[in-house]
């Protein structure tokens, strides 16, 4: 890691209170900008450490977060936690913009968002706080948008293995192949949406969704060609939410990098600094 950059853990309190472990990178000069990045489901915080003290050696203050219930913001044991996947949005990245905002009021404000990331930023209030937003595989997570055979995949391991064995053990084990473990309600309401038509947006009980218009910033929905949990019509459908946003679509050709599969969490590999963060940091940075 370079010698110009500091990194330091800590906490911060979620909007009720609970404390969420979290990492700063910080440059030593005063910095041009923060940078939020929100992790996908079931994803720790340190495997964006790379992109993140990139993004410092850039001149950004970034901050990364672990959602309640997952890495450094999880309790000893997962059994009868409270917590649903709204929450990560409304409770946890709500309290993250703030954060930042108000610790770095003078620059610009940021956002990247993962997977899930990418969809909690028009769950909140205050997205209109965010300059501008990088999305790097953030879908509408409906099973049939997946690319065949692995739509039957999640199909089966998350509705015909994955909510029994959670309702009978209290949480979602990790071990079960989607990442690490989870609530109960996370994963539950996790796998209702994904049963969805248009995922979240068929919730009729999800009043957070009235929060979207309120993101006005430059958008930038990445996506992989070899991603078969976001294809361009999941990814299309999420950044059609964005109603009052700028949006631009990209979509990375796998096959010009070579044998080695980018998929849904390869843009993160330190591997991939020259090929794909340049540009995309050069695009948030802007």
């Amino acid at each position: 890691m370079s010698d110009d950059i500091l990194i330091q853990d800590t906490t911060f309190p979620a909007a009720d209170g609970y404390s969420l472990a979290a990492t700063i990178f910080a440059p030593q000069r005063m910095p041009t900008h923060a940078v939020l990045i929100n992790s996908a489901t079931a994803v720790p915080r340190k495997i964006y450490k790379p992109f993140a003290a990139y993004l410092a050696s850039r001149g950004a203050t970034v901050m990364t977060y672990d959602y309640r219930g997952v890495g450094g913001s999880a309790p000893k044991s997962l059994k009868g936690f409270p917590a649903r996947m709204r929450d990560w949005a409304t409770l946890d990245v709500t309290a993250a913009v703030a954060h930042l905002r108000n610790v770095w009021p003078n620059v610009p404000l940021s956002y990247v968002g993962h997977s899930f990331g990418g969809q909690a930023l028009g769950l909140i209030e205050n997205n209109n706080e965010v300059s501008r937003a990088l999305f790097i595989c953030a879908q509408a997570g409906y099973w049939r948008f997946f690319t065949p055979p692995e739509n039957y995949r999640i199909y089966l391991l998350l509705k015909l293995i994955g909510r029994p064995v959670t309702r009978l053990v209290g949480y979602a084990p990790g071990s079960m192949g989607f990442g690490e473990s989870l609530p109960r309600d996370v994963f539950l309401e996790w796998t209702d949406w994904v049963m969805r038509p248009r995922y979240f947006f068929d919730d009729p009980t999800l009043d957070a969704l009235k929060n979207f218009p309120g993101f006005r910033g430059p958008l930038r929905a990445v996506g992989m060609s070899d991603d078969p949990w976001a294809p361009p019509p999941a990814i299309d459908m999420l950044a059609g939410g964005y109603v009052n946003a700028s949006v631009e679509r990209e979509t990375i050709d796998a096959e010009a990098f070579g044998r080695n599969r980018i998929g849904h969490f390869g843009f993160f590999r330190p591997e991939r600094r020259e090929q794909l963060w340049k540009r995309e940091a050069d695009w948030l940075l802007g």
